[in-house]
């Protein structure tokens, strides 16, 4: 008997993608974690399923029949769901909710009204915290999370791009001297919090990781944020968190060729994709209508940031 719904989603999702990456990054996950679910799912079998090149992956015979039945298990358990959901189209309840502190005060708490209003039978718990906190144990319906996730236990969405930039005031780069290559930020005074070290970053001459020190230790997004505004140093922000200064020259972009990781996103995580409750569906839905393809908060920066890239 097949124990685990979400093996068959991923099996079902590789044959339409063409490839493990390519279903990976719709539903996402990473692709040992896509590798490692289909290969359990052939051990429980005892059949191989697919045919693995360096490029694609094509169904074994018993992969293709297997197929036919799982999309007719699937298909039926889609029209159930809709039968259920349209005899409650509203979320209910209480809806734990475990957000960044920084980016749940800017980017989650003002957009909430619309969602309260449409669902009056909803409660939001919102916990902001700049720790990952446990979802199952701590009891949290759904997770907004900023990072590059690998998490085989939790279903992750991804909701919007992130980018991240080595920014700075004009004042702190014109007493202390703008660096000109990444070796030289080694002189200067960099700010991070305790989980931000050390930074990740990706650029012309391929990925670097560069320890942090900084006089000032902080535990604290918030801290490092108003440290950099107040000329102390140089800081990796998200353009999600200083896009308005990035805009008005209160800040501006050092090193602009060099960046964070590309492969950090902004997700929803939440425990297990069956059974979805209403309202974690709705919760996560809202988010991403609300950021949408380009997120309010880089509209305008790609040209500014093309611009300093190629001065």
């Amino acid at each position: 008997m097949i124990g685990n719904l979400g093996d068959l989603e991923i099996f079902a999702r590789i044959v339409t993608a063409g490839s493990l990456s390519a279903a990976g990054r719709e539903m996402g996950l990473s692709p040992p974690v896509v590798s490692k679910r289909v290969q359990r799912l052939e051990e429980r079998l005892g059949a191989r399923l697919f045919q693995r090149t360096t490029r694609k992956v094509t169904l074994t015979e018993a992969g293709q029949g297997f197929y036919e039945r799982v999309v007719a298990i699937l298909a039926s358990i889609e029209e159930a769901e809709s039968q259920l959901a349209r005899k409650s189209s509203e979320a209910r309840g209480l809806l734990r909710v475990s957000a960044p502190t920084s980016f749940g005060r800017l980017h989650i708490a003002p957009h909430l009204r619309p969602l309260l209003d449409a669902n009056p039978d909803l409660t939001i718990d919102l916990e902001l915290s700049d720790s990952f906190v446990d979802i199952v144990g701590e009891g949290f319906d759904v997770a907004v999370r900023i990072a590059d996730l690998d998490d085989s236990s939790l279903v992750a969405r991804r909701l919007a791009s992130v980018h991240r930039v080595l920014c700075a005031t004009p004042d702190y780069l014109a007493r202390v001297g703008e660096p000109r290559h990444i070796s030289e930020l080694s002189g200067h005074v960099l700010l991070a919090t305790h989980g931000q070290d050390p930074w990740r970053l990706e650029g012309p001459d391929g990925p670097v990781t560069l320890r942090v020190h900084s006089q000032l230790r902080t535990n604290s997004n918030e801290v490092v944020r108003e440290a950099v505004l107040a000329s102390v140093g140089i800081a990796l922000r998200s353009t999600w968190d200083v896009g308005p200064e990035l805009r008005s020259g209160a800040l501006k972009v050092v090193l602009p060729r060099w960046r964070a990781s590309h492969r950090v996103g902004l997700f929803a995580v939440y425990p297990s994709r069956r059974f979805l409750p209403q309202k974690v569906r709705v919760f996560i839905d809202h988010l991403a209508a609300l950021y949408g393809q380009v997120p309010p908060w880089d509209e305008g920066l790609a040209h500014l940031l093309e611009q300093q890239q190629a001065a």
